[in-house]
């Protein structure tokens, strides 16, 4: 989902106490689309996996034929690995997994589906359904953006970094035994660029062309000016059949189980309500590094609430038995119930080592009445985040000022000589603020109606050239100054509480307008709002995604998840920086830059965040020692414990 009152998973993270919105948005290299997805794994030998990786870091030469890709060239494993290090080999196979979709991708949404095609804009896709679908390469979570040899046993990369050829496993399968072949991987680039999903289209719209010469060899090129994390997208874009998909309309919503590779196949589901996932047991690449000690159950189901207090209950029942939580008055308050007294369900809180991104209320500047930086400004300093911090969240978070909250991308102090030299070409063109310390969110007296803040505001909307007329406030065209915050779910409402008492103080009129999944989808889609609120999170090697949320180009893309409509060739200038940075020192001096000309132009109401999980669990799973280090690793490195299970009568 998108966010509650807590840090979803980015690798994508469902974001805390409320919902922020219907998708979370990866702004990462590899695995842009499905960084998350838990059950693709790695593994292989039964041995017992080391308590730390005992691979050194191997740079692979920049052109020649290799078993991974990174961003910046360093693969952790060598080419014999045997498994991930954050998984158990030995790790059973069987039981059930229930839970609920945490984040999301191409058209899905949290409380419901009407398909089994995620990857186009029609419809509401099911949880899950990355499951279905292998692809060249798989990801490592336990490094920043390092992929390695699934479908594709190794990449040879031309000197010039834009033809990339792949070769294949000859024995790669589909699950109904058909091979796997070249043609596909190639047919299935192009089918997403020409009719997947916006988001999808334009990440791969510098492809231009994906050929096969044979049965094992697919051939990528690239365009001129390609951004630097695009080889790694293209490896985990999912495979589809040719044959399969020649004789059936891709991009139409469906509920026929689509032919995928995956350790996975559609079972039983009721649209809407849930749907299973079964364990394909002769699947081809169960024994592959990247696949041991994963993929542990012999069904993985969804289940779909329309309200997070129902889901919750649902829990308590034993319908979902894995749940992460995002609502601070739940964990603090709602797991006061006897299995969690009788020590049948777990609660632990773990790290979360991931770039917290950002999550707000966003502005949608499309609209003449936010286009006004002081406007922006003026409303964002009405919202009390100490008063709803302390009052409504227990007090277990902090302020999001950052667009790279918990990480080193995150601007501090004064910028670096380095960050001037990207900012200085549009001086007078941004903010001067830009060129100083970056904008913090005041912190206010906590009382819910700080009067100097409210002062600040007032001054900032009169500086614009809005009038009070009695209690209205009007624009400078002359209308009332009227905010609609559009959302799915209620759950923000109490979060917005002083904010709505302070606009109306102002002379301003909020209102939170509640709407079903499939209006809020294609209003959000056609960028038909005021405000709605969003969590991005960032991968720590951002790439590709910078674009989608920021860039000029998608602000003008339906279904575009920049949802403030943020135009401004300065930012397009700084995220080119970012994906043509050659380093890691240059793509965070880049990342630095463009975080302060972000905060200065005040695009969005910050919210908070928290930089741990909060799980809750049923007692019958049993996990390896280690975590990875850029994903939770629950439940998707998990398994079902028999004797557990029925010690606590879940058998």
């Amino acid at each position: 989902m998108a966010a509650r009152d807590c840090p979803l998973p980015a690798l994508p993270r469902f974001a805390g106490e409320g919902s922020t919105t219907r998708r979370a948005v990866l702004a990462g290299g590899a695995g842009l689309l499905f960084a998350t997805s838990g059950w693709r794994s790695t593994g292989a030998k039964a041995q017992t996996p080391p308590a730390e990786p005992a691979t050194p870091v191997v740079p692979p030469a920049a052109v020649g034929e290799h078993h991974g890709l990174s961003t910046f060239g360093e693969l952790k494993y060598p080419p014999d690995f045997a498994y991930f290090a954050y998984v158990n080999p030995k790790a059973p196979v069987g039981g059930v997994v229930s839970l609920q979709l945490s984040t999301t991708f191409g058209n899905q949404a949290f409380d419901t589906f009407d398909t089994l095609n995620a990857y186009v804009l029609k419809g509401n896709g099911a949880a899950g359904v990355e499951m279905l679908f292998d692809s060249l390469m798989a990801r490592a979570l336990d490094e920043p953006d390092a992929l390695y040899g699934l479908v594709a046993r190794s990449v040879v990369t031309a000197e010039d970094g834009l033809t990339q050829t792949f070769r294949l496993r000859p024995e790669a399968r589909f699950n109904d035994g058909s091979r796997l072949t070249a043609q596909d991987v190639a047919f299935s680039v192009l089918l997403l660029k020409q009719k997947g999903h916006p988001l999808i289209a334009q990440t791969i719209r510098m492809v231009e062309s994906a050929e096969a010469p044979d049965d094992l060899t697919v051939v990528v090129r690239y365009g001129k000016g390609r951004s630097r994390d695009l080889p790694l997208t293209v490896a985990t874009l999912p495979i589809f059949s040719k044959a399969y998909y020649s004789a059936k309309p891709f991009e139409e919503a469906t509920q026929e189980p689509p032919l995928g590779s995956g350790a996975y196949k559609v079972g039983r589901f009721e649209q809407g309500r849930f749907i299973e996932y079964e364990r394909v047991a002769d699947y081809w690449a169960k024994d592959l590094p990247v696949n041991v000690g994963q993929n542990n159950f012999a069904r993985v189901r969804y289940e779909y609430y329309r309200d997070r207090q129902v889901a919750l209950e649902g829990f308590k029942a034993g319908n979902v038995t894995f749940r992460e939580e995002f609502t601070s008055r739940d964990w603090a308050n709602g797991y006061d119930f006897p299995a969690v007294k009788e020590g049948r369900v777990k609660r632990e809180e773990i790290p979360d080592e991931t770039p917290s991104g950002t999550q707000g209320w966003f502005f949608n500047t499309r609209r003449e009445k936010f286009q006004d930086r002081r406007v922006r400004e003026a409303l964002g300093l009405l919202f009390d985040f100490e008063w709803t911090n302390a009052t409504i969240m227990f007090g277990v978070y902090k302020r999001t000022a950052s667009y790279f909250e918990n990480s080193d991308m995150k601007a501090e102090e004064a910028p670096s000589a380095d960050e001037v030299n990207l900012l200085e070409p549009w001086r007078g063109k941004i903010p001067d603020e830009a060129f100083g310390a970056p904008f913090v969110p005041p912190v206010s007296d906590g009382s819910g109606q700080d009067r100097n803040l409210l002062r600040r505001a007032d001054q900032l909307l009169r500086d614009a050239g809005l009038k009070r007329e009695g209690a209205t406030l009007r624009l400078p065209n002359g209308q009332p100054f009227e905010i609609e915050f559009l959302d799915f779910s209620g759950s923000l409402q109490p979060h917005t509480g002083s904010l709505f008492k302070n606009l109306k103080l102002l002379g301003i009129e909020p209102r939170f307008r509640i709407v079903d999944a499939s209006q809020y989808q294609r209003r959000t889609d056609e960028f038909d709002y005021d405000i709605v609120s969003r969590r991005y999170g960032m991968s720590p090697t951002p790439g590709e995604g910078l674009k989608l949320m920021f860039g000029s180009a998608s602000a003008r893309t339906p279904g575009s998840s920049n949802v403030a409509g943020i135009q401004d060739p300065a930012v397009d200038a700084l995220v080119e920086a970012a994906l043509m940075a050659d380093t890691r020192t240059e793509l965070v001096t880049a990342c630095r830059a463009l975080d302060r000309v972000l905060r200065a132009s005040r695009y969005w109401i910050p919210m908070w965040y928290k930089a741990s999980h909060w799980l809750a669990y049923w007692d019958m799973f049993g996990k390896p020692a280690t975590k990875p280090k850029y994903a939770r690793g629950a439940p998707g490195t998990w398994w079902y414990d028999e004797a557990k299970a029925k010690r606590i009568g879940k058998a």
